[in-house]
């Protein structure tokens, strides 16, 4: 009798490593519900309040940082990976659907990249404004990492564009990471991009409508799609 439950442990041991089911998986799934649910209702800094999510446990989430990503496409690997934060408001409008859809087109794991520290405060990005000439300015220099990521994905990313006072577009060669942005990697290189948002929805934070919902399900579909 003992040694049939030994032998039980063992394959349970085995099939658990064999198939990605890890405590790591695991825990990133709890830590990812409990980091973007904690906000639910809360105020950000300008005293808006943030959309109420609701997470699942076995959502497929899991941390990374901009670090493993790139020894990740320099290996070839083939991937999805999700860039945002829980204080994104945008992020906030489409995370529950990315779960939705992804857990039925049986995606087991999406790597996630925070691009915030707490309220708007940058730990990945460059950030640049414009000073009084309307000539761009580098404001704050984000992760060493970045130029790499934005070199791996530039030919899927849209430019970093900034709006002057009369409402006139200025690019000016660079390209963003926006929040939020899920990436599809196939053997090392960038394929697909997705933000997941409806174009009817014109404000972070207005109620999504079922036509809304149906966009992002649409959107996330024909991403995770392959």
């Amino acid at each position: 009798m003992k040694k049939k439950v030994l032998s039980l442990l063992i394959l349970i041991i085995v099939v658990f490593s064999l198939t990605g089911c890890g405590l790591k998986t695991n825990k990133d799934a709890v830590k990812f519900k409990k980091e973007y649910e904690n906000l639910n209702g809360k105020e950000n800094s300008s005293l808006k309040k943030h959309r109420t999510v609701s997470i699942p446990d076995d959502n497929p989430y899991v941390y990374a940082t901009a670090k493993d990503i790139i020894n990740k496409i320099e290996s070839k690997k083939t991937f999805y990976v999700y860039f945002g934060s829980a204080y994104c408001p945008w992020c906030r409008s489409v995370i529950e659907k990315s779960i939705e859809v992804a857990k039925k087109n049986n995606i087991k794991k999406i790597y996630y990249v925070d691009i915030w520290e707490g309220d708007h405060k940058e730990i990945l990005r460059d950030t640049y404004e414009l000073d009084e000439n309307n000539k761009v300015k580098l404001i704050s220099e984000g992760a060493d990492e970045y130029q790499d990521l934005l070199k791996y994905f530039g030919n899927v990313l849209e430019d970093y564009t900034l709006t002057d006072e009369n409402g006139d577009t200025i690019s000016f060669g660079e390209k963003r990471i926006f929040a939020p942005n899920f990436i599809y990697v196939e053997k090392g290189k960038a394929k697909k991009i997705e933000s997941g948002s409806s174009e009817k929805q014109t404000d972070s934070r207005m109620k999504l409508t079922d036509e809304m919902l149906k966009d992002e399900e649409k959107k996330f579909n024909e991403f995770f799609k392959n």
